[in-house]
């Protein structure tokens, strides 16, 4: 909880855990901007969360507002903490439906289609490393290419946005490989090139598949193939030099 004072009011910047949603605790990032003549005025509120999608943070964020203006020209700011403590399951539901109407002729969930590049700095135990992420890729129904090129490991990865959340999670908080001496240790040099929304021109991958490439060629030739032309150009000849 921070607060720095600026000449147009006060900011409050509040994280809160919000309990019981979806099995897992949800962490609300709050930020409260206080204008000088709160609580006439409304304050500004922002909410972020890495558990949420964009459209959910600005769902509770309405709904916060429209709380406020029940409770104008009184202090407001802990009674709203506490009603999105209380009312944030329902509102994530609510958020779900409507996003569930939207989509009906679409099989997907509610967030589309979401694509994950990640770039891994070595593997010691390889065999064993390859395969946890072809089982966490099974199990999470992603499809994509583990892909090595000699040095160069990348990892890519398509399917429903909570399930890259998922194995984001697994990846930075197992035991995926050992250190030099050994003893099993979690992946600490890895690196989140892409994160992002699969588009109409990008190709769905249809399974999950382990490549070695012998050239750069190959490798690009993999991401034209797929649709992936400015992905491969933006982020993968940094890592050839």
């Amino acid at each position: 909880f921070f607060c720095f004072p600026e000449t147009h009011g006060i900011s409050f910047r509040i994280q809160i855990s919000v309990k019981e949603l979806l099995d897992t605790d949800v962490l609300l990032k709050l930020l409260f901007h206080l204008p000088v003549n709160y609580p006439s005025t409304l304050p500004d509120i922002s909410v972020n969360s890495d558990q949420l999608t964009r459209a959910q943070c600005m769902d509770v964020k309405e709904k916060l507002l429209e709380q406020a203006k029940q409770h104008l020209s009184e202090p407001m700011v802990h009674d709203l903490i506490l009603w999105v403590q209380q009312h944030l399951k329902d509102v994530i539901k609510q958020s779900a439906t409507v996003c569930n109407e939207r989509t009906t002729l679409s099989k997907e969930t509610e967030d589309g289609i979401w694509m994950l590049l990640l770039h891994l700095d070595h593997m010691r135990a390889k065999a064993k490393y390859v395969k946890t992420v072809e089982k966490w890729a099974s199990n999470l129904r992603l499809t994509g290419r583990l892909m090595f090129m000699g040095k160069i490991i990348l990892i890519l990865l398509q399917g429903d946005r909570s399930s890259i959340k998922e194995y984001l999670i697994l990846q930075k908080t197992s035991k995926v490989d050992v250190d030099s001496s050994g003893k099993k240790c979690k992946e600490k040099m890895m690196r989140v090139l892409c994160e992002t929304e699969v588009q109409s021109q990008h190709k769905r991958f249809q399974t999950f598949e382990v490549k070695e490439y012998s050239a750069p060629e190959e490798l690009q030739k993999e991401f034209e193939t797929a649709g992936l032309t400015a992905l491969f150009s933006e982020f993968v000849p940094p890592l050839l030099k």
